[in-house]
């Protein structure tokens, strides 16, 4: 089976903090709660939906999934959705995807939550698609995602200068520029037992 064929289909996948589930219009009242944790939207350097959009940025993602470009999951605590996650610009010839469009409520940052998440991804990409690279990318000033990214193992390519137009409203027509940030196939063995021991820790604590 091919790598497109894999990442449109729906799969859950669960570890011991976090399950990733298939994303579904069913979510969007916890999301809405979600994003108001912190009000996300407000930070200028990301592309996080306002309440009022989440409805639509739900429908936005089911539709690029449809189109085979993505494969969205909502991240589950307890039975209740505290963000999003996805696989996204799938590079099917070079079996290579991003991991992105990412964002927690507020009471989980700064908990297991995202190196679980990551983990589970993480471990998805490289050993049922059989990916040779998985791909991170942030704005440059986003200095908190890119400590997160740095921490999974994940080594810094290179960076995109005037990749993107900003449009949030306290940056409108500022130039992004872009980091991005990968792990390799051959690097996997060492970030999972990485991840696996900075999880093992968690549990300890």
């Amino acid at each position: 089976m091919t790598v497109p064929n894999l990442l449109t289909q729906a799969t859950t996948l669960r570890g011991q903090h976090v399950c990733l589930m298939p994303l579904s219009a069913a979510h969007h009242d916890d999301l809405l709660e979600a994003v108001k944790d912190g009000e996300l939207w407000r930070h200028w350097y990301t592309a996080i939906p306002t309440p009022d959009k989440m409805a639509s940025e739900i429908e936005r993602r089911l539709s690029l999934q449809k189109q085979g470009s993505m494969l969205p999951f909502t991240v589950q605590v307890n039975g209740k959705s505290v963000g999003m996650t996805t696989y996204m610009n799938i590079d099917a010839a070079n079996l290579r995807v991003e991991i992105g469009s990412t964002w927690y409520r507020a009471s989980v940052q700064r908990s297991p939550v995202n190196t679980e998440c990551k983990r589970l991804l993480l471990a998805y990409a490289f050993e049922q698609l059989q990916c040779n690279a998985v791909e991170f990318r942030t704005h440059y000033f986003n200095q908190q995602s890119r400590r997160a990214i740095e921490r999974l193992g994940a080594k810094l390519d290179g960076v995109l200068r005037n990749h993107q137009i900003n449009h949030h409203p306290d940056a409108a027509g500022a130039l992004r520029d872009t980091c991005v940030y990968s792990i390799l196939n051959t690097e996997w063995p060492t970030v999972k037992a990485h991840l696996d021991y900075q999880l093992s820790r968690s549990r300890e604590a």
